[in-house]
């Protein structure tokens, strides 16, 4: 189970980030800068491996929420720097929540409980459905609205299993 932590904010920048082995990788890796409304930075190392929601294109101005594992070791710099495990740009259109959903379908921090339909579609992070019952696993869940109760209650769109 994955301790996801997020940071949402402006992207201010997208850079290459030089991985330190010669000629390993480059051009694979993103240094994306996000600044949040109260002045807050986090560089996000983004690798290959990151998941991009809706494989959607980020540039400089987007709104995005960079999710990280909180449990990883992280460097002692200013701005804090993270591996991105999963970047979503925002849309009006859509909710995304990334996190572990236990046996009843309800995330870990007691906020959002899955209520999964027929027409919901539950996915691999490479497009390809997923038979198995998403519960007990980390899980990327695209929704609509939710209800007001606690936790509140979705019908998703959408879930991507994180294996």
């Amino acid at each position: 189970m994955t301790n996801f932590y997020s940071f949402h904010g402006t992207v201010t920048s997208i850079s290459d980030f030089i991985t330190g082995q010669a000629g390993v990788g480059e051009g694979c890796y993103k240094l994306i800068s996000v600044q949040n409304g109260l002045g807050a930075i986090v560089n996000f190392v983004v690798s290959p491996s990151t998941y991009f929601v809706d494989h959607a294109m980020v540039s400089v101005g987007d709104r995005v929420t960079g999710y990280y594992d909180g449990d990883a070791p992280a460097l002692l710099i200013y701005p804090p720097q993270y591996r991105a495990l999963v970047m979503v740009k925002d849309s009006p259109f859509q909710n995304v929540k990334v996190d572990y959903f236990n046996s009843q379908l309800v995330s870990s921090d007691g906020r959002l409980r899955l209520d999964i339909s027929p027409f919901t579609k539950v996915l691999l992070t490479n497009g390809q459905a997923f038979s198995r019952n998403p519960a007990n696993r980390n899980l990327i869940v695209i929704y609509g609205s939710a209800t007001k109760s606690i936790p509140a209650r979705t019908t998703p769109y959408r879930i991507i299993v994180l294996c």
